[in-house]
């Protein structure tokens, strides 16, 4: 057996999370999370990177609230936000986010407090602003009304616009707003309000970028429309007096983040996201627009980017992005007739398997930025001009994985090539084959192109198990023909890609066609439910946050807008023709329900209505709740009996082994 951790070692793994670049490109920090000392939660802390191969990765801070947040002033100042007591000051601040600077020496400095917490900050130009979470009215006086609610037992929310919660967690009656302050020596000072009335258009989603002379805050902000619909328009803020003009806005478009301001403070960055509709799917461009005039066109279409950064010519953009089953740098230029290349047409920069983000472009042209792959946690690396990749010292440790990766292909009825990549066991031959997962990805809109922390297939293949990680249609990073394929006809068409790549994969003779299972959380949940209702082949399936009747889903979720978008009104006739409880009466495959109370995107009653018409159909299943956990399962000991239970009961199912009660749940 392979020394790959088992489900205790391996969430008590460091993990990299975010990385940033000193602007003179000499300091390289980032935010490890880990494991806490009581094993209940996971902490962070900041690590400064080497940049040289061989140097040793340096801890910065030590708290046990932890720190987030870390981003560099132009001087090389370092802030971060924390939740850690202040020991200088007369007053604790209490247990909410406050805004910190670590010198390059000494140790550090609480700037800056609000009742309602601190949390993203951007500093340039002797400016420093930051996000916080404030009740309506008057800032000044809100310590006072936070008091008097809580004293007279007020936990209500009055609301008057839709949506209502995101994802975990309740929308108001706090709303973010943006302040500014001046940097100076002792902290911060001049610090004001500059969005006193921004009525929620702040919230969620808010990405933002400051101009490199302070004086400009460009940041996403939410406009309702009518019948609870909403869009994204991009915005300039005035750092001296709060005034507000709008940067873009376009009907049937939304302008999102990364929002990121070039170097010459010239122009930003973002994304303009086109809104799905019923037979029109969503496409996403690379967009760029004149801070002056407000002019904007895309400089790459069609695209998934997970980041974004200027180069510090300000004449070119990196960005990583879907493709494939990797998520490869490219860079593209801003300007027509540029040397790398002209508008509209970027250049492929990384030739690896790797999936990069967190990029940080340095002074000297190359790159850094985290690679993380199928069969590597993220990693800090430098990528030169030539696109050579090198790997920077880690605090997360080198893996020894339990098997081989391997990609693979088949063909879908309509000719399409469908590809995923296949986990095998080391230990697996023709003599002694594997039990076979199928993994199917949420999303729909997504990618099996980097680690993950939560839904690992190799720790499946510790325990013997092939993992197949498929992109069926609807998955990113192989253009808008994929996602048309199945945009508005979710089961039928994904299900027959994933039976196609399915049957390719159960051919190898290392792989045990007969002991098979399937998996799948949200999308991928709603999928292995409708896998349930249209085919026995599987011995077992585990649903997880899943969808289960589309016409409750559509109108409890916390984005119904979204899906209206595609799916029309409740109860028209796409709901009924693809949601999986119409097939109740076919299930006859044992079925492993998990749910968390406090997932709002995939509400926790469709979790009890599955469970409770297989318990009314006789089929045999189980139901793992987590009244505390949201859409994912995050604290240690619920993903430890996650990871149990899952393998208990495929074990009992696929292997044929006795039911055995997982031990952390014993």
């Amino acid at each position: 057996m392979s020394q790959f951790p088992d489900i205790r070692e391996y969430m008590a793994l460091p993990r990299v999370n975010a990385l940033r670049l000193s602007p003179d490109g000499t300091r390289l920090v980032s935010v490890v999370q880990s494991l806490n000392p009581d094993g209940k939660s996971y902490g962070a802390a900041l690590w400064e990177i080497p940049q040289d191969p061989g140097g040793e990765p340096r801890r910065l801070t030590r708290s046990a609230k932890g720190e987030a947040g870390a981003e560099f002033a132009p001087d090389g100042t370092l802030f971060f936000v924390s939740r850690r007591p202040d020991e200088t000051a007369k007053e604790s601040g209490g247990d909410t986010a406050a805004l910190w600077l670590l010198p390059e020496r000494g140790e550090p400095v609480r700037v800056a407090t609000r009742p309602g917490g601190i949390g993203g900050v951007r500093a340039a130009g002797g400016a420093v602003v930051y996000t916080s979470e404030v009740l309506p009215g008057d800032a000044a006086t809100e310590e006072e009304r936070r008091k008097a609610r809580e004293e007279a037992g007020v936990s209500a929310i009055l609301h008057e616009g839709y949506p209502v919660r995101y994802w975990d967690h309740d929308l108001g009656p706090a709303e973010t707003r943006l302040f500014a302050g001046r940097a100076v020596r002792e902290g911060l000072e001049d610090v004001r309000d500059l969005t006193p009335a921004p009525g929620g258009a702040l919230n969620e989603h808010l990405s933002f970028d400051l101009t490199p002379d302070g004086r400009t805050v460009v940041a996403t902000w939410r406009v309702p429309l009518p019948n609870g619909d909403v869009r994204w328009d991009l915005v300039a803020i005035d750092v001296a007096d709060g005034s507000r003009r709008t940067l873009a806005t376009s009907e049937g478009h939304d302008f999102a983040g990364p929002v990121t301001v070039s170097p010459d403070g010239r122009r930003v960055a973002c994304v303009r996201e086109r809104h799905g509709a019923e037979e029109t799917q969503v496409a996403l461009d690379l967009w760029v627009i004149d801070l002056a005039t407000g002019e904007g066109r895309a400089v790459a279409r069609e695209i998934f980017p997970a980041s974004v950064a200027w180069a510090p010519s300000s004449r070119e953009l990196f960005f990583a992005a879907d493709h494939r089953g990797r998520r490869p740098v490219f860079r593209v230029g801003t300007e027509v007739g540029t040397e790398v290349g002209t508008e509209g047409e970027p250049t492929r920069l990384t030739s690896d398997d790797g999936a990069y983000a967190e990029l940080c472009p340095a002074p000297d042209g190359s790159v850094y930025a985290l690679r993380g792959a199928i069969d590597s946690p993220p990693r800090p690396v430098r990528i030169a001009a030539d696109g050579s990749v090198t790997t920077l010292p880690s605090p997360v440790p080198p893996l020894d994985l339990p098997g081989t990766l391997t990609e693979v292909t088949a063909t879908a009825e309509d000719g399409t090539e469908i590809r995923g990549w296949l986990v095998v066991p080391a230990e697996a031959t023709a003599e002694d084959p594997a039990p076979f997962l199928l993994w199917i990805h949420g999303g729909p809109l997504s990618s099996w192109n980097d680690w993950s922390w939560r839904w690992n297939p190799w720790l499946m293949a510790r325990h013997g198990y092939a993992v197949l990680l498929p992109d069926p249609c609807l998955s990113t990073g192989y253009g808008q023909d994929m996602i048309k394929r199945g945009w508005g006809d979710w089961g039928p068409v994904t299900h027959a890609d994933l039976m196609a790549i399915t049957d390719e994969c159960l051919k190898r003779p290392e792989i045990d066609e007969q002991r098979t299972a399937a998996m799948g959380g949200s999308f991928g949940g709603y999928m292995a439910n409708w896998v349930a209702g249209h085919t026995d082949r599987f011995r077992a399936i585990v649903t997880h946050a899943s969808l289960w009747n589309l016409d409750q889903f559509a109108g409890t979720t916390d984005g119904a807008n979204y899906w209206q978008r595609e799916f029309g009104a409740l109860g028209s006739a796409r709901y009924a023709r693809l949601s999986p409880h119409r097939w109740l009466g076919e299930i006859r495959t044992p079925m492993l329900v998990i749910h968390g109370d406090k997932d709002y995107r995939v509400p926790i009653g469709e979790g009890l209505r599955l469970w409770w018409d297989l318990q009314r159909s006789g089929v045999e299943s189980k139901f793992l709740y987590f009244p505390d956990e949201n859409h994912w399962v995050l604290k240690p000991g619920n993903a430890i009996a996650w990871y149990e239970t899952v393998l208990a009961f495929l074990a009992q199912h696929v292997l044929g082994e006795g039911w055995t009660r997982p031990p952390s749940l014993s």
